[in-house]
């Protein structure tokens, strides 16, 4: 088992405690069978995605792996297939077991994220998470520290995603859980549309474009 600190063996608890805090809100409760701001996803499919990112964690982080391993997290989206295809259709959604999660209700959600979050944080606490982390429906692992940084993307973005569905204001991250999100959303947005359209959407109203990440 590993024994060496990263910033983002820290900062990954952090983010996911207030992902957790996010999904308890009483709206969210309320509104759970509800469209969510995703195209053919409820609310509560939508809370589940964002619980699994703890959940994915404390299964994936004590995994031993003989997958490739990837040079970076930015290497990951460049090669991950649902990156370019778009925002999916009904059936991936349903192909995801968001909606099947979700349809054991709030309290189901809340019970295994917090159980999740106190695992990851144990084995990033007591060095027992490995080095490299498998990610097997991709067919590849990443270096923990990478690994870590794809789940703190996946709960800033879907921590606003929920947010916006609700009706409650966006949680705001701390800066060593946001910055490193950041950071790789502005490189990937350049690598998907170059420096100029990041440069006029930042700096030129008058001509800024679309430059998402994904």
């Amino acid at each position: 088992m590993s024994r060496s600190v990263d910033a983002l063996d820290s900062a990954f608890p952090v983010a996911a405690s207030i992902a957790l805090d996010l999904i308890r809100h009483p709206e969210v409760s309320a509104q759970w069978s509800r469209p969510s701001a995703l195209p053919h996803l409820s609310v509560g499919g939508l809370a589940c995605h964002l619980g699994r990112q703890a959940i994915r964690a404390a299964e994936l982080l004590p995994t031993p792996s003989d997958l490739p391993v990837l040079e970076s997290a930015d290497n990951h989206y460049e090669r991950a297939a649902w990156v370019t295809e778009g925002t999916p259709d009904a059936a991936s959604v349903a192909a995801s077991n968001d909606e099947e999660d979700a349809a054991r209700g709030p309290a189901d959600l809340h019970a295994s994220s917090a159980a999740a979050l106190k695992e990851a944080g144990d084995l990033l606490g007591r060095g027992a998470a490995r080095d490299v982390v498998p990610i097997p429906w991709q067919g590849w692992a990443l270096r923990r520290a990478d690994f870590l940084l794809t789940r703190q993307l996946e709960i800033v973005v879907h921590s606003d995603d929920l947010a916006v569905s609700v009706g409650v204001p966006t949680p705001e991250f701390p800066a060593e859980v946001f910055d490193p999100v950041r950071d790789l959303l502005v490189r990937l947005a350049v690598r998907r549309h170059g420096q100029s359209a990041l440069i006029g959407a930042l700096s030129r109203s008058e001509r800024a474009r679309d430059i998402s990440a994904f």
